[in-house]
């Protein structure tokens, strides 16, 4: 094993271990809204931390996880309160807690700094750099004698427990936090306790945020807890695989920062950046990404979608307007006379899309509906008119006042119950086309 491996091997799997953790734990974090509590406790556990230490005279770790634990409760239970007495909206109440804690903890590792073995650059960055495998082993074969593992970081292994604890934490209880995150009244009457589950979650949230300070800092955990989360949520709508992606979004995130922290600068000729300052602008790289490109949800797909939507609905004004002419005796009708009877609307591209469609044929000037475009035109008739007749009987509309709102509800997949004859005109509603 050549010295470039051992420098490099424990500062990127804490890394790895810490995205991880956060991911698979910010997934409940997103899905119930707060976001921002991930970052409120990973910012509060800092005057737990500094509180144990002086109260225990040690940097144990047992006595540091309880001290994280109980500020992640304290943090949980503060911002409830002051939702609740202050009447102001979760994100401020946590926006106000978070800060107000995390001076708290500044102000007490400056008044204990001779006395506690942290400091705020050691805080918001961590110290990956310094994770370095001393009396590393010549071969691999020889990594896991007693003598190696000996030397092994110690971050390292309160890490790798931390992971474990979170699986377990999630794996056993997985029903109940994907039942309280989505509907905290459906798991009361579940007999699921909501507010354990939330308290339950912010314990772990905390000795999470705990477990890798030392290592990465706040600034990656804070990340790790949103970001990957946030990336698979615009992936997919199941859970199951949203905490997948996450996961493996985190470990994308996690080798490409590392590895463009020095990479990247060296293209430059200037010095390497901090690792977890680079893992944590590629999972917000990625989360851009997954912004514009999602396939559903993206940006993109959005734009593509509304476009889509945008020439069906003209098609459909087109196709409206030439089955109620095509009703009252002209089977054709020219350009002017539909431009007319759309006032505003882009005629000549509606009338292009629909012949490119099939729906409409075109001869010079003249416009009529093939047979196509009589079946969609009789369900988009039939749509409307229904609609009119359900705002007129069930919405107290006035005849007068539907059409307008008709048009809007005829694009519409769903259509209203079926069983009227004819609109609140007199008009009649059109039978299903057949091939309906």
């Amino acid at each position: 094993m050549n010295f470039s491996v051992a420098l490099d091997l424990f500062p990127l799997l804490s890394g790895l271990l810490a995205a991880t953790t956060c991911a698979l734990l910010g997934n409940f974090l997103v899905l119930r809204k707060l976001s921002l509590m991930g970052d409120a406790i990973s910012h509060s556990v800092l005057p737990g931390l500094v509180a144990a230490f002086v109260l225990a005279g040690s940097r144990n770790s047992g006595v540091m996880f309880l001290g994280a634990a109980a500020a992640g409760v304290f943090t949980a239970v503060l911002v409830e309160i002051i939702k609740k007495l202050g009447r102001v909206e979760p994100g401020a109440a946590m926006g106000v807690a978070f800060s107000v804690l995390f001076a708290l903890g500044v102000l007490l590792i400056e008044q204990f700094a001779r006395q506690v073995d942290l400091d705020a650059d050691c805080v918001l960055h961590g110290q990956l750099e310094g994770l370095v495998w001393y009396g590393h082993p010549e071969t691999w074969r020889d990594a896991f004698t007693p003598q190696s593992l000996a030397g092994v970081p110690r971050e390292i292994w309160t890490q790798l427990g931390m992971l474990a604890g979170a699986a377990l934490f999630v794996g056993v209880l997985f029903k109940e936090l994907r039942i309280a995150a989505f509907d905290a009244g459906l798991a009361t009457a579940l007999g699921i306790n909501a507010s354990a589950m939330h308290f339950a979650l912010m314990v772990v949230v905390a000795a999470a945020t705990v477990a890798s300070f030392e290592a990465v800092g706040s600034i990656l955990v804070i990340a790790m807890l949103i970001c990957p989360a946030a990336t698979a949520r615009l992936l997919t709508d199941r859970l199951a695989t949203q905490v997948w992606l996450s996961l493996a979004a985190a470990v994308l995130s996690t080798v490409a920062g590392y590895t463009g922290a020095s990479a990247i600068p060296a293209l430059f000729n200037l010095p390497a950046v901090s690792a977890a300052g680079s893992m944590t602008v590629a999972s917000g790289v990625l989360l851009v990404v997954a912004i514009v490109a999602a396939p559903r949800y993206g940006v993109i797909a959005r734009v593509l979608h509304r476009r889509s939507l945008a020439r069906r609905v003209l098609i459909d004004d087109l196709l409206g307007v030439l089955f109620r002419q095509r009703e009252a005796g002209e089977p054709e009708s020219s350009i002017q006379e539909l431009a007319a009877a759309m006032p505003g609307r882009a005629v000549p591209e509606a009338v292009t899309l629909a012949t490119q469609a099939g729906l409409v044929s075109r001869a010079g000037a003249r416009v009529a509906l093939t047979e196509p475009g009589i079946e969609r035109g009789v369900d988009i008739i039939r749509r409307h008119r229904l609609w009119e007749h359900y705002l007129v009987e069930r919405a107290g509309f006035r005849p007068d006042h539907v059409h307008d709102p008709a048009e809007v509800l005829e694009h519409l997949e769903t259509s209203p119950p079926e069983g009227p004859v004819a609109d609140p005109h007199g008009r009649e509603i059109p039978s299903p086309p057949a091939s309906s």
